[in-house]
């Protein structure tokens, strides 16, 4: 608590944000080193307001394919976890290969995968996914199950699983860890501002805070920075502190540029061909109890061949604005998901929003469907209530049966890590610009992948695609519909020297001797998949490296 912060203390390590980077990098390291002291400083407070002068000092010039600021992060204990719906997905070796399509993008490589690998059984611990375990074919239980029937593995796999966190909102899960972990101070209500100039070693000596209520400041000392306050915010640090890297001669050029999220939605539908019965749509279940779930990937090999980018794709419910469905339950579930108090408790503002669309659309057609479709209108929405917001580990997702095995499909795609997709500092050196915008490399591989996709299932007798728009219109449709904001990677991405990105491969920030950053703005690629499940491999690498240097 702030009462017990010792402003006088010179702190063995100081960690500005405490979202689910910060709080594992804490927590790893106190742990490891229990003799040291830890300063953990967080924005947010208890009973804060809804706004906040960070996310109203950000400018986003388009809001048409990126969340407005309040949709994308979380202010407090915690950080952006307290939206997180805990899909825990792994990185794929395709995006440690720099392909031509990334353009000299990829700025790690296979070694830093291999390395980073070892990390996982401590990570899926702190997520409470079960075991580091991402490929069906590594679990005895469904070794040799297919997503659907006649489906082969090929270019195109069905093996590879998101596995689901217990613990999605790190605040509540870990708030008596942090507590009872005695050489932690946790100070709420602060933001971190300027850093001294390094000395001629590189070392930081101090970081100037702010009382976010009262406006006055202190001075924070410490042997060693860890910045963990999510892509935006770390980067505006970084920005508004360029003293950090004379000995570098100014800012690396790599700072706030390469901004990366993914391109999402759907553009078909699969009809499979064979029993509806024997086809995976939904989640399984492994022996731990943990919810686990297909994708169709493509594989490192093919995707390099072809120098397409990463994409996951993966059976999803039609749109639920559209009664078209004729299923009372998701109807339901969408007159309750845009009832303004009721839409808001039971999902995030994006989750809501992918959900909805935003459209209040022919209410009285979803109504016809609700009383068309009782006793089942009620009853499989509630017994999804009570899984999803009753039982200790909650039901992920809602995914419905389709009994003519058709199922929509949800594309979630890398990006090419384009330099004019960038955060900037505005003119009053305290906005924060976000540039971000959609490449046609990125919009043309989501249609090339769509394509192989249909081909492979055609060739296994599996099934096929069924378009929503037509061919030529594919690519005006993902422009449109695609937002994300929300996976935020490349702003401060790993690099071997500083020309060509921000820090190094032990995640310390080129300029520096002690300040390192724990978020996911170092990744250089964005691949498939989200970035918390990697974010959380990494600050336990980052610990640990800490430890070595103490």
């Amino acid at each position: 608590m702030e009462s017990e912060f010792d402003f006088q203390a010179i702190y063995d390590l100081c960690i500005i944000g405490s979202g689910a980077a910060g709080i594992i990098t804490a927590l790893e390291f106190a742990r490891l080193n229990p003799q040291k002291k830890v300063l953990l400083i967080e924005y947010g407070y208890k009973d804060q307001p809804i706004e906040n002068e960070l996310d109203n000092s950000i400018k986003n010039v388009n809001p048409v394919n990126h969340h407005d600021p309040y949709e994308c992060t979380n202010k407090g204990f915690g950080g952006s976890t307290a939206t997180w719906g805990g899909r825990c997905v792994m990185y794929d070796k395709v995006d440690f290969i720099d392909r031509p399509i990334i353009n000299g993008g990829c700025t790690w490589n296979t070694e830093m995968l291999d390395e980073v690998e070892q990390y996982l059984p401590r990570t899926t611990s702190y997520f409470e996914c079960g075991e580091p375990a991402f490929d069906l074919h590594n679990i005895p239980k469904f070794k040799d199950t297919r997503i659907a029937e006649n489906f082969k593995e090929g270019v195109v796999t069905d093996s590879i699983v998101e596995r689901w966190s217990m613990p999605t909102r790190f605040g509540d899960r870990y708030a008596e860890d942090i507590a009872n972990q005695t050489n932690i101070t946790l100070i709420e209500c602060y933001e971190a501002r300027d850093f001294s100039a390094p000395d001629k070693d590189g070392n930081v000596a101090t970081v100037t805070i702010r009382q976010v209520k009262n406006k006055t400041t202190q001075e924070v000392k410490a042997k060693v920075f860890v910045l963990a306050a999510g892509a935006q915010e770390t980067t505006r640090i970084l920005l508004r502190n360029p003293q950090l890297f004379k000995s570098i001669g100014g800012p690396p050029a790599a700072l706030g540029k390469y901004y990366q999220g993914h391109l999402s939605g759907k553009i078909a539908s699969v009809r499979f061909k064979g029993d509806p019965q024997k086809t995976d749509y939904g989640f399984l279940i492994d022996d731990e109890g943990v919810y686990i779930r297909r994708r169709f990937q493509f594989t490192s090999d093919f995707l390099t061949k072809q120098n397409l980018l990463n994409t996951a794709i993966w059976l999803d419910n039609p749109l639920y604005f559209d009664p078209k469905h004729k299923s009372g339950a998701m109807s339901l579930m969408y007159l309750a998901m845009i009832t303004p108090i009721l839409g808001k408790k039971l999902a995030p503002p994006a989750i809501a929003h992918s959900i909805t669309k935003g459209k209040v659309n022919a209410v009285h057609k979803h109504i016809w469907n609700i009383i068309r479709g009782l006793p089942g209108s009620i009853v499989t929405p509630a017994a999804i209530f009570y899984k999803r917001y009753v039982l200790k580990r909650k039901l992920p997702g809602v995914f419905l049966f389709s009994p003519d095995n058709t199922y929509a499909l949800h594309f979630h795609a890398e990006q090419v890590p384009d330099v004019s997709n960038s955060m900037e500092l505005g003119a009053d050196g305290e906005t924060l610009v976000i540039n971000y915008n959609l490449t046609d490399a990125d919009v043309d591989s989501v249609i090339k992948l769509h394509e192989v996709l249909d081909n492979w299932l055609r060739e296994c007798n599996c099934g096929e695609l069924e378009y929503w728009f037509e061919k030529e219109e594919l690519s005006k449709a993902i422009y449109a519909m695609s937002r994300d904001g929300i996976h935020q990677c490349g702003t401060t991405r790993i690099a071997a020297s500083p020309k060509d990105g921000v820090v190094d491969n032990d995640l310390k920030l080129w300029g520096t001797n002690n300040i390192f950053i724990s978020s996911s703005s170092v990744f250089p690629t964005s691949g498939q998949a989200n970035p918390t499940f990697l974010l959380g491999a990494f600050a336990i690498r980052l610990a640990e490296h800490l430890t070595k240097m103490a």
